[in-house]
């Protein structure tokens, strides 16, 4: 038994081993003597759907930004998130294949009927700010789940802090 395990182990290495990029001693002509980029594909490196595809909404997330905060028992937008709702509204423009839900949220402190308005007024706020900024309103859509979904929980304010939020969620839409 100790023999197949270890004949296991090392196939797992092996095959890991072999999946590693051929260019990954550099672009001077690395292990597989191609050269630069290679194995990097006609786009130069962007893999379609990835965080480094522009187009992407993985993109969107990670590098445009798909939340903005709010302060308690508020609705109005901080510089802070029109800063980012801006970078959003022209990733939307530009991608103008994609359509977005914007959930509102809220802390878990109050009733759960305050803070579903609480989440549908700062969902409005985004959505009327992306409007204004050229987004067609038919691609956008709100939605509240006030303290129904927490990405932090506990009784500090920095738990409140980021569940206090609105959060743009990407989606294919027109034309797809």
């Amino acid at each position: 038994m100790k023999h197949l395990s270890k004949a296991l182990m090392m196939t797992a290495v092996l095959g890991l081993a072999a999946c590693t990029s051929g260019d990954r001693f550099g672009a001077n002509g690395g292990a597989d003597g191609y050269g630069a980029g290679a194995g990097a594909g006609a786009n130069g490196g962007v893999v379609p759907g990835s965080a480094n595809d522009p187009r992407s909404p993985a993109y969107f997330n990670q590098t445009i930004g798909d939340r903005v905060l709010f302060r308690v028992d508020q609705s109005s937008l901080t510089p802070e998130a029109q800063a980012t709702l801006d970078a959003q509204a022209g990733w939307l423009t530009t991608n103008s294949d994609y359509l977005a839900v914007i959930e509102g949220h809220a802390d878990e402190q109050g009733t759960r009927e305050y803070n579903i308005a609480l989440g549908a007024r700062r969902a409005n706020a985004t959505m009327e700010y992306l409007i204004s900024k050229g987004v067609a309103p038919n691609r956008l859509k709100i939605i509240s789940y006030g303290k129904e979904r927490p990405v932090e929980i506990c009784s500090e304010e920095a738990c409140y802090a980021k569940n206090r939020r609105a959060v743009t969620v990407i989606s294919m839409g027109l034309g797809s």
